[in-house]
């Protein structure tokens, strides 16, 4: 990794330090979800829907609830019919309330018919398979093509079925959301155009794949209470939707999030803890359940597929003059994020390009009988982005133009905004946005240079049967939801001078427990190992909306940052007791209060023992939440050399280079980190990740056999570079940076496969069949 250190000097922040659960991690001794199981406890598990769509005529439970060892046995007759959504975003929830707990009808292959609880696996399987259904199978909707055409099956013709904010939702239509702009005369921009240039991108279903699969532990305290051990992303929003879903009070109800083996946006999801919970409370016993891959892959959640339409005007100079883009977004049986992915679909491309004074952004999302979308890194922005960065190479090379130029006549600048922040929120009208710290020029210099780009670009390379090229591609994100979502963090001084920092925030392997210490640390003058954070338990954190939308080191940060000032204006005043002086002759330094006239000093372990037990005795503590007002973007390069095998049609990734401004990079070898994880992740979306479907509907490859994800072997040689910039509003000039570059691998590497074999691919993976095809097609002329 290279540091391009233009950045302020810091005592903690922007230094490396070990994460604070990496000992016990590589030790096996951080404890998971099934790692705190104790005592008796049953298992859960849950009966699928053969069918796509279908409705239960009959539901024959006999034979299963009298099977020894099963404690309960479960339909949608025995549990509370009430609709939510399973998106865990803040309230009112933008998502529509489409979901039961269990339902008399099945929308994909997959869904929910029944559940047990039996004390042993072994005795649960075999109560499933006891129990006797009899489906009215319905006409499936399999194409999302076809979801809105007239005499469609409607998925959601239960009456109860609606949203609960103001926006376009027609289940009768199998319509789950629109939103649609224009700035500017898109009409009269194509008008304007020497070119126009009109191209179909499909993007298509991806598992999160996470290593620990979606797993949750029930049970009932002394007091009756619904006690929720679980592995998600947002313990908050899952306290709220599972105590609506089974009709109890909130207070009813505690989550505790231990250590998570990944999320990558399916824990932001809650579809397992209200089953789990119903058992619980049919039984009055503890319940445990764990998805097996296989349910990973089906029935959790997924990306979102979409259609996305890119018409594009441009000049023979180089300007573009137009941008108009239709997606049609494919959300499942379900409408989980069907909203909010559609909308940053737009909102976090199209301001990239805010020098093009005319656009049109169309997004229909449609039910279909497949599995069903959900937050996944990136959302949204993903799919769009590869759209618009091969469309950005396609129009380069028509006017004989570096794409670098085209991206830098044409992208945002420190100092700019675009209309777009404001007209499109996620579910509602967003914010303005001026942009205050932009290094993309040099983002797209360095990373350049690393990579070789103007001594390898449309340069005929080969090795025999291996064609090399080279392709690259600009984006932005996001830092938080402005305006919607809060954190909150509280404070509090120990007697040896130590610290415990409680946070709603949600740490998902990311490091975010880390880099809070860090930045409570600086605030403190003190190190960060004597930060001790305790992070997400409903009881006894403050509120935070979770780990999601790129938030946690902008918005988390902030609070703790809050919090800490309170805390130190409080030690100053105790220390000025100490030493019989004004607060304002004392500073902090290295764990010590000391005097700025006579050099006195008392130790942070003085003035707590002296809060504590000697006079004016209270707790030194501060609590603090914080909402961010705006959503100032990370900007990156990427750049992919790749070599194309065209015997076979097999793509190698043969070098990849990240360039991100991030701001301030908290913890630069964690923000490395989750730029090449990032990467990986979207190489494996580009090149391997496929869902395979039979004509019925059914999932054909649920397991990693078939379902190739990146492994070691598989990676490039990758480069990560971090370019600093400094944004005022967040903490200590930090901006997100845990999904930019995900976003980045399918247009670099299309465009790679481009100037190496002059082939345009419009649908990942580019897989060797896909490849071999394109290839054999131009020859052939048909392409």
């Amino acid at each position: 990794m290279k540091n391009n250190s233009e950045k302020k000097t810091f005592r903690v922040v922007g230094h490396n330090i070990n994460k604070m659960d990496a000992q016990g991690l590589a030790q096996g001794k951080a404890q998971f979800v099934a790692d705190l199981v104790q005592g008796e406890h049953l298992i859960g598990k849950v009966l699928r829907s053969p069918h796509a769509h279908a409705r239960l005529k009959e539901i024959n439970t006999a034979r299963a609830r009298a099977m020894p060892g099963v404690h309960a046995v479960l339909t949608y007759k025995d549990v509370p019919r009430i609709a939510f959504t399973t998106a865990g975003q803040g309230y009112p929830e933008p998502s529509p309330y489409d979901s039961f707990i269990l339902d008399d009808k099945v929308r994909f292959v997959g869904d929910r018919v029944a559940a047990v609880a039996a004390e042993s696996e072994e005795i649960a399987t075999q109560a499933l398979a006891a129990i006797e259904v009899k489906f009215d199978i319905l006409e499936p909707v399999l194409d999302p093509r076809q979801a809105m055409a007239p005499g469609a099956p409607v998925i959601h013709d239960e009456p109860e079925a609606r949203i609960l904010i103001p926006v376009p939702y027609e289940p009768q239509k199998n319509l789950a959301s629109n939103v649609e702009f224009d700035v500017g005369d898109v009409a009269h921009g194509f008008e304007a155009a020497d070119y126009l240039f009109e191209s179909e991108f499909e993007t298509l279903y991806a598992s999160h794949c996470a290593l620990e699969p979606h797993t949750t532990f029930t049970y009932l305290d002394a007091q009756g209470r619904l006690i929720i051990i679980t592995s998600t992303q947002v313990p908050f929003h899952c306290r709220r939707i599972v105590a609506q879903s089974l009709d109890i009070p909130i207070r009813k109800v505690r989550v505790i999030k231990p250590r998570i083996g990944g999320g990558f946006g399916g824990k932001q999801e809650v579809f397992l803890e209200q089953i789990c919970s119903a058992l619980t409370m049919a039984t009055e016993k503890a319940v445990l359940m764990e998805f097996t891959r296989q349910e990973v892959f089906t029935s959790s959640r997924t990306r979102h597929p979409q259609v996305i339409t890119v018409k594009t005007g441009l000049k023979k100079d180089g300007t573009i003059t137009a941008i108009d883009m239709r997606v049609l977004m494919n959300t499942g049986g379900y409408g989980s994020h069907a909203l909010t992915v559609a909308c940053n679909s737009g909102s976090k491309v199209l301001p990239l390009f805010n020098k093009v004074d005319n656009i049109h952004f169309l997004a229909d999302t449609v039910y279909t009988n497949l599995p069903v979308g959900g937050a996944y890194r990136g959302y949204g922005a993903t799919q769009s982005y590869f759209a618009m960065g091969v469309m950005m190479d396609v129009m380069a090379r028509k006017v004989n133009m570096d794409p670098i130029t085209l991206y830098k006549k044409h992208h945002i600048q420190a100092g700019e905004t675009s209309p777009i922040f404001q007209i499109l929120g996620e579910g509602r009208a967003g914010v303005e946005n001026i942009i205050e710290s932009c290094k993309l020029d040099e983002c797209i210099d360095q990373g350049a240079a690393a990579i070789g780009w103007y001594e390898k670009r449309n340069k005929e390379r080969h090795q025999g049967h291996w064609h090399y090229g080279v392709g690259m591609v600009c984006l932005m994100q996001g830092s938080s939801i402005p305006e919607i979502d809060m954190g909150s963090a509280y404070l509090k001084m120990n007697e040896d001078g130590s610290f415990n920092l409680m946070v709603g925030a949600t740490d998902l392997g990311t490091g975010s427990d880390t880099v809070l210490a860090q930045i409570a640390a600086e605030v403190l003058h003190v190190e960060a190992d004597n930060i001790l954070v305790y992070s997400s338990d409903t009881d006894l954190t403050p509120f935070d909306v979770g780990a999601y939308a790129s938030s946690t080191t902008y918005l988390s940060g902030y609070a703790v940052i809050k919090a800490a000032e309170i805390v130190v204006q409080k030690i100053l005043k105790t220390a000025a007791e100490i030493l019989d002086c004004d607060p304002s002759d004392l500073d902090l330094q290295d764990q010590a209060v000391v005097h700025t006239g006579n050099s006195q000093q008392v130790s942070f372990k003085e003035v707590a023992l002296y809060s504590l037990y000697q006079s004016n005795q209270f707790q030194i503590a501060g609590e603090a939440s914080h909402i961010s007002h705006k959503s100032p973007p990370p900007f990156s390069a990427h750049f992919a050399e790749v070599a194309v095998d065209v015997e076979t049609g097999l793509v190698k990734v043969v070098k990849y280079v990240a360039a991100v401004d991030c701001g301030t990079a908290i913890n630069p070898r964690l923000a490395e980190g989750q730029t090449e994880g990032s990467v990986i992740n979207g190489i494996g979306y580009a090149l391997t990740e496929e869902y395979i479907f039979s004509e019925a509907g059914k999932m054909l490859n649920p397991n990693f056999n078939y379902y190739k994800i990146p492994g070691t072997a598989d990676l490039p040689e990758l480069e990560t570079i971090l370019i600093d910039s400094y944004e005022p509003t967040g903490p200590f000039g930090a901006k997100s940076v845990s999904e930019i570059s995900i976003n980045g691998p399918m247009p670099a590497i299309a465009n790679a496969i481009y100037d190496a074999v002059g082939v345009r691919l419009y649908q990942p993976p580019f897989t060797p069949e896909r490849v071999f095809n394109a290839i054999q097609a131009q020859r052939s002329g048909s392409q």
